[in-house]
Parts: C-alpha cells; structure tokens; sequence
C-alpha cells in the first residue's frame, strides 16, 4: 500500500481539546484511522520523546499522518480535511458565515485554549485552577456575546461547522475547571445539542483507546 493510500495515523492523548478537534472532524467526515496514544502526563511527557519529535517539532498533539504527509496544528489538520475531503462541509460557503466560523474557532483556540492548556498550568502552581477559570470566564463573556448573533442551532446557524469542533472541548474544559456554565447559556445550549450528535460522542475523551479506566463511558 503506497504511504498516500494508508489509513490516516493520529498522533492523539484522551483529554486533548485539540486531540478532540480532529478527531471529531474525521468523525463527521466518515474518515477511519488508527489511533497512537502519546500521553502527555507520563514518563515527564511522551510528548518529549526523540521519536515524537521527529513526527511533531513543536512536540504537541494532535499530528495526523494522512496521505503522505504529516500535519500538526488541530486548524491546519482540520483545513486540509476540509480542502481535500469537503463532504459534509465544516465551512460554510457563505463568506459572512465562513468568516464568522473562523472567528470563533480562532477565538477559542488562539485566546482561550492556549491560555490554560497543561504547560502554561504547569508554571502557575497552586493559582493553576483559578488562573484557568479567569481565562475561560473573560474568553467565554465575549464569546456568549458572539453566538447570541451567529447562533442557530449550533454557533453559526444550524449546520455544524469548524467552529463546533472547538466549542465543545472547551467546554468541557471550563466544567473541569469549576466554571460557572450558568453564566452562559447560549454556549451551554449549544454545546448540550452538540454532544447528542453521533460524531461528538465517539470522539468524546471517555471513549477514547487510552482512556483511563476510571474515566471511561
């Protein structure tokens, strides 16, 4: 089998939103991988390794090997899928609609997700947990805000998009940070309509190959 026409490996660890990004996209569109656990917690992070570094420089997850080519960044990933396998679509054709799409995924995943990811938590020590929810609490006002103007069933409309992919790892995120998801209920909305889709569940962290067994549905 030529490396083009090879299952799709993804680089991924269970509780990764940006792990969860992709695999929720590769679940929406049909497409069957394999799956490389890399956990980010053991041994001082697998992440590190000298093997994992020749697949991701950056040393992060997700990576995903797809047709001969390996791609990190959870947008890039998501992108190429989008560019090379469009059906069902995660952007609108719309310009407004896709602008605003891209909008909101870059809102989550440029300026709340990186804020309170594991090696940025790792430097604040015991003020971890109230810098996280400080973080998600301003990113999420703003973001509540938005959705009240794009929003149909899911953020932009009624269709699923690139931007639902990001919303509901974060989400999840905030619960387990304690924050108060009261406070937004537009987002909870949303994301409670996301999580009864088929695509959302698979790609949950609870079913996931290197899921803990105490965590797992």
């Amino acid at each position: 089998m030529s490396s083009a026409a090879a299952k799709p490996i993804l680089y991924s660890y269970f509780r990764s939103s940006c792990s969860w990004r992709v695999r929720t996209a590769l679940a929406l569109k049909g497409i069957a991988y394999d799956v490389v656990p890399v956990n980010i917690l053991k041994d001082e992070g697998q992440q590190f390794s000298a093997e994992f570094k020749a697949i991701n420089p950056m040393q992060q997850v997700p990576a995903l090997k797809i047709d001969g080519i390996t791609l990190s960044q959870s947008l890039a990933i998501i992108h190429y899928l989008e560019d090379t396998r469009p059906n069902p679509r995660l952007l609108p054709q719309d310009p407004k609609k896709r602008a605003q799409v891209r909008m909101i995924a870059d809102h989550i995943v440029s300026g709340i997700q990186p804020l309170q990811n594991l090696s940025v938590l790792k430097q604040m020590g015991e003020k971890k947990t109230e810098w996280a929810q400080n973080c998600i609490t301003s990113g999420f006002q703003a973001l509540e805000q938005i959705l009240q103007h794009t929003a149909g069933r899911y953020c932009v409309g009624d269709e699923v998009s690139m931007a639902d992919l990001c919303l509901v790892p974060q989400v999840a995120n905030a619960e387990r940070f304690k924050v108060n998801m009261d406070l937004y209920p537009t987002i909870s909305r949303i994301n409670k309509a996301l999580l009864e889709l088929e695509a959302f569940k698979v790609s949950h962290p609870s079913r996931q190959p290197d899921t803990p067994p105490e965590l797992q549905a």
